[in-house]
């Protein structure tokens, strides 16, 4: 049973990298925050003891990146790093695998960035194209990828390539560990408007040569292994939208006490004061279903997960987008300047909605795999 209430270890968690985001706050740098963060045991939180993490789970690390979020530090590879690549190497790795990455993923002093969306597939992981064939013992592979985060600063990248079945000749998707100076392995950072410290790259595999052991996990678990990696990063990408949410309600929050119009503060008024009640509502209501779905992960029921962990995206997205216009509406022209810290959260609330899975291919899920509707694509 999914209890409502935070247990102590939680509360005590969230109190500390609160403390942890305040020392750093809006103007960060990544990499000093990155390696405390490391330090103080918060990154590999959901790794196993046995491999130097904290030996939790999701619902540890989202709150972690919520907490940072929250403070105006969000850490954008917690997503990618220890929640995706751990995840999937804790639970499908090799002994090896696990002893050369998982302590440096928890304690922040090996990253890596995590590659499926290709141009040309979209939310179609069907129709992903990068493929790996057989070269004796190796494999080799061959592709594009594209808004990988952080591959400038990550020593591999956990790429997700297709292998042609032996039995049915079907391609089937498969996980590898590709490190960042392999040749033929070629990355073009993309121009976003987007300003985070994280950069966006398009990847190139030009027959890259891989060792057997590069290859994550059994060769024919295909679809299970890649959402042992999905769910997490819907959860925590919830828990990045959230954290943002709760940032912009805090600055509009604080403002609306202190600007006085007509002889009392702005937030006086219900049109200013109801609608941040109604944003932060939307914020706790969808860190309960993130909550959720964190909890169904960590006892593995991978199917429940699912579910929880697409609604909790579309719900964390959501009350991000509207809590960060109203934050700015709150503030009105100061909303716009730098000062303040919050034109820029436009443009990152609106990534909440869009990745790692639009808003409508959750609905799609939705219609779908829980009400039964018949379906459209």
């Amino acid at each position: 049973m999914t209890t409502l209430i935070e247990s102590e270890d939680h509360k005590a968690l969230r109190n500390a990298v609160a403390a942890l985001g305040a020392r750093h706050g809006r103007d960060h740098v990544r990499e000093q925050l990155w390696s405390e963060a490391g330090k103080l045991g918060y990154l590999g939180v959901n790794l196993p003891e046995a491999y130097g993490g904290g030996g939790g789970g999701i619902a540890e690390l989202s709150i972690v990146l919520e907490e940072l979020g929250a403070a105006g530090a969000p850490l954008l590879m917690l997503i990618v790093s220890p929640a995706i690549c751990g995840t999937v190497i804790a639970r499908f790795g090799t002994e090896e695998q696990k002893r050369a990455w998982l302590p440096g993923l928890a304690d922040g002093t090996r990253t890596m960035a995590f590659g499926i969306t290709e141009p040309d597939a979209g939310s179609n992981s069907h129709r992903i194209t990068t493929t790996a064939r057989r070269d004796g013992a190796d494999w080799l592979l061959t592709g594009r990828k594209v808004f990988v985060s952080g591959v400038d600063i990550a020593d591999a990248t956990l790429i997700v390539g297709r292998t042609e079945d032996a039995r049915t000749g079907r391609l089937k998707p498969c996980l590898f560990i590709v490190p960042r100076d392999a040749p033929g392995f070629g990355r073009r950072k993309i121009d976003m408007e987007l300003a985070a410290q994280e950069k966006q790259f398009e990847l190139t595999l030009d027959d890259v040569r891989l060792p057997a052991e590069a290859l994550v996990g059994d060769e024919d678990a295909g679809l299970l292994q890649l959402f042992a990696g999905l769910n997490p990063e819907r959860i925590m990408t919830a828990a990045f939208a959230i954290g943002m949410g709760r940032y912009a309600i805090g600055k509009a929050v604080e403002y609306a006490r202190d600007r006085t119009v007509f002889k009392s503060p702005i937030g006086a008024h219900q049109a200013i004061a109801h609608p941040l009640a109604q944003a932060h509502i939307d914020l706790e209501l969808a860190r309960l279903m993130m909550q959720k779905a964190a909890h169904l992960y960590d006892a593995g029921d991978d199917a429940g997960a699912g579910e929880a962990a697409n609604m909790a995206k579309y719900a964390a997205g959501e009350a991000c987008a509207k809590a960060v216009d109203q934050a700015v509406h709150t503030l009105g022209g100061n909303g716009l300047t730098r000062e303040f810290g919050l034109a820029s959260l436009i443009t990152a609330a609106r990534v909440a909605r869009i990745a790692p899975v639009s808003r409508e291919m959750i609905l799609n899920y939705v219609s779908h795999q829980t009400l039964g509707l018949p379906k459209s694509y």
